[in-house]
């Protein structure tokens, strides 16, 4: 996730350059001012208690604050990060804003304060009242909320510059060029996205030659599971002892085998751009590994993509492959074969549902020659590219 805080004194410019960057990066935008007004139009109860002190300039109580900032982060569960205009503006409210990103498993990536002068600031926010009619831009009540900054909020640039998190740009001038100052500091501090790709479909589908071609095509590290296994087998490891029966009758594999596999292939790729894994998860419960696996180095599955063929063609793939060196103990039979396709639907669909709750999911036909398979496949993950920069 991309979370940015916009800080600096009522009036900097944060509403301005907050749409741009809307725009831009595609974030869930937190105004705490916004969101207090809506509610105090509404007339609701929160509304109501945040009414007199936003009118007196003063700093709503952090639980009001909390509750309307979760309440819009539930309801952007799929969002690609978070734009903060107006929080925190307290060192507490910057120890509930550490709390809050850590349960999305995330972090606050920088703040930006827009550096103006005092004398600016009060002819802006005068003329923003004229313009608007907002009671808390009299004269007086600027003053007040000057000075509520000047007291309570510039501590928390200290907080987020111990972190080397925080940095300050001259928020006078014009507005293109103040966003383009914002923008290169954003692109300097951004984390790295990583793309993590889960191919799926029937035995026979083809996942093992798209996979690594797509690996190849994007710079990702190809996992698979099952080639994995077969090697350790090969080794005569005790990990491929274990394995052995089951793959020789193309039952799945005790899930703690391919975790310890996954987990070494990732740690010996700390730096790569991603990942393509090929025949995990194949279970629900596999899907729920596969995230705790990610999670832990900050990661998350980008996209899953079923690669769909009938039933038909792929026993006719799997028993034709029975006869080449490529052949696997599973694919030696009829009966061995079927048993792999009923496994695949029985235990694999709810890890398409799974995906497909998330928006996770696309599909493409697995039909044809290899290269137009992977175009059809390329197409699709320029896509996920896009979506995770």
């Amino acid at each position: 996730m991309l979370n940015i805080a916009l800080f600096g004194p009522p009036g900097a410019g944060k509403g301005t350059q907050s749409k741009k960057l809307l725009d831009k990066y595609n974030l869930t935008y937190i105004s705490t001012g916004d969101m207090l007004r809506a509610e105090i139009a509404e007339g609701s109860e929160l509304g109501l208690k945040a009414k007199s002190i936003i009118e007196r300039g003063g700093l709503v109580d952090d639980e009001l604050i909390i509750k309307i900032i979760e309440k819009k982060i539930q309801t952007n569960p799929d969002s690609r990060g978070i734009l903060f205009d107006g929080f925190p503006r307290t060192t507490v409210q910057a120890y509930i804003l550490e709390g809050l990103l850590l349960k999305l498993n995330s972090s606050l990536n920088c703040m930006i304060s827009l550096d103006v002068p005092e004398e600016e600031l009060i002819n802006r926010l005068l003329l923003r009242a004229k313009v608007s009619g907002r009671s808390d831009d009299s004269l007086d009540v600027i003053k007040v909320r000057l000075q509520e900054y000047e007291n309570k909020t510039k501590p928390v640039a200290e907080f987020y510059d111990k972190k080397n998190k925080y940095y300050t740009i001259n928020g006078v001038g014009e507005i293109d060029t103040i966003f383009e100052n914002i923008v290169e500091i954003i692109e300097k501090t951004k984390n790295r996205a990583q793309t993590n790709i889960v191919l799926l479909g029937k035995p026979g589908s083809g996942k093992g030659t798209q996979g690594n071609l797509l690996a190849k095509e994007f710079g990702l590290v190809y996992i698979s599971t099952g080639k994995m296994m077969r090697q350790e087998i090969k080794d005569g490891t005790e990990i491929g002892e274990i394995a052995k029966p089951f793959m020789e009758k193309g039952e799945i594999v005790p899930d703690e085998i391919p975790i310890q596999l996954i987990e070494r292939k990732i740690n010996a790729n700390p730096d790569a751009n991603g990942f393509v894994f090929k025949g995990f998860p194949r279970t629900l419960i596999q899907a729920y590994i596969l995230d705790g696996l990610l999670q832990r180095v900050n990661m998350s599955v980008s996209a899953l993509v079923e690669m769909k063929i009938s039933t038909l063609e792929a026993v006719k793939r799997l028993s034709a492959r029975a006869k080449t060196e490529k052949a696997r103990p599973y694919d030696a039979s009829t009966e061995l074969i079927v048993n792999r396709l009923e496994q695949y639907k029985e235990k694999t669909n709810p890890v398409i549902e799974f995906y497909k709750n998330q928006g996770k999911y696309s599909s493409i036909k697995a039909d044809g020659s290899p290269d137009e398979v992977f175009e059809r496949l390329k197409e699709k993950t320029i896509d996920v590219f896009k979506e995770n920069y």
